[in-house]
């Protein structure tokens, strides 16, 4: 006959159960079931390649699979909507950068998502630059330049494409043309691919997008990268003057690229994840790729990274509100 547990035996399985719970979300993301990393953009886009890039690494660091699930559309927005519906359990997380995060609850009406309530900063890992690029067809070798040949031989009229509409390269394209005066309208496209297309093609003379979207095309002569945003030159673009140097005011605080989860994410997996992501920034291949691509390297743990968040929405919340932009 079977001897009944002892209470002793009856108060270590429960311990060992409250242990094993305890444990459970830090183990989440080593467990080997796929980590959803999403991304709010086309594959082969700039995010696409950043996200790849690291997925590759943390893989091993998490001991799980890192699979990149690209959501593409709406700026990153059919991507955040994803991460807000998603459990958080941490195996569903969301690279992105600033337009997702900061931007588009500034300028839609009802994203379907709330930065703030819905989600969690886990790490910022990268800083970029927005940029002015003028096509190959285009007789201008510089901002000024850009700006007589719109005047003179434009009609004073012209249209700069960004890669989305109520974006920070819109706003810099209104700023633009207040302070030329000139005509200059942007022409939203569905993401920088398309816009890089139609500027190879000379079908646009000119467009506003990001370092990583421009600077292959940039070293190769097909596009000039005439103007940059921050306040010192980029140092890939060492003969790029910044908008601050051309005259313009409040241009100085860079865009970032984070990782975001849903709320309610257990804070040993924020930690996990950071942690791992730290290991890999430190990788000098990890670097040297990111860094070729444009971005300037740097990690920033959670609290610090949530503070620049905050700051940098704040940021152009002013800007925009200045604008007179209001929400469609």
């Amino acid at each position: 006959m079977r001897t009944p547990p002892s209470r002793r035996d009856v108060l270590a399985a429960g311990l060992g159960g409250l242990a094993a719970l305890a444990a459970g979300p830090t183990r989440a993301q080593g467990g080997g079931a796929p980590i959803r990393l999403l991304v709010g953009f086309p594959a082969g886009a700039g995010s696409d390649a950043i996200a790849r890039a690291l997925g590759e690494k943390l893989k091993d660091e998490l001991g799980a699979p890192v699979v990149v699930e690209n959501r593409a559309g709406a700026g990153g927005q059919i991507a955040a909507q994803a991460l807000k519906a998603a459990p958080a359990d941490g195996h569903t997380l969301m690279l992105s950068h600033d337009h997702t995060i900061s931007i588009l609850p500034q300028v839609v009406k009802n994203p379907g998502f709330d930065p703030a309530l819905d989600f969690v900063p886990v790490a910022g890992f990268a800083s970029f630059a927005n940029v002015l690029a003028v096509s190959g067809g285009t007789p201008a070798r510089g901002f000024d330049e850009y700006i007589a040949w719109v005047r003179n031989r434009r009609g004073g009229r012209d249209t700069i494409g960004v890669p989305a509409p109520a974006s920070i390269p819109e706003f810099l394209v209104r700023l633009i043309a207040e302070r030329t005066r000139l005509d200059i309208q942007a022409a939203p496209y569905r993401g920088s691919a398309p816009l890089m297309a139609d500027m190879l093609g000379d079908q646009i003379g000119a467009g506003i997008a990001s370092v990583p979207d421009f600077i292959e095309n940039h070293r190769a002569g097909k596009v000039r990268i005439v103007a940059t945003i921050g306040a010192r030159r980029q140092p890939l673009l060492p003969q790029v003057p910044t908008f601050g140097e051309l005259g313009f005011a409040n241009l100085d605080d860079l865009p970032y690229y984070g990782i975001f989860a849903p709320v309610g994410t257990p804070q040993p997996v924020i930690d996990r994840f950071g942690a791992a992501l730290a290991k890999v920034l430190a990788m000098p291949d990890v670097r040297q790729r990111l860094t070729t691509m444009g971005l300037s390297v740097g990690y920033e743990p959670q609290g610090q990274f949530a503070g620049r968040v905050r700051t940098y929405t704040q940021s152009w919340q002013r800007i925009i509100r200045a604008n007179g932009f209001r929400p469609a």
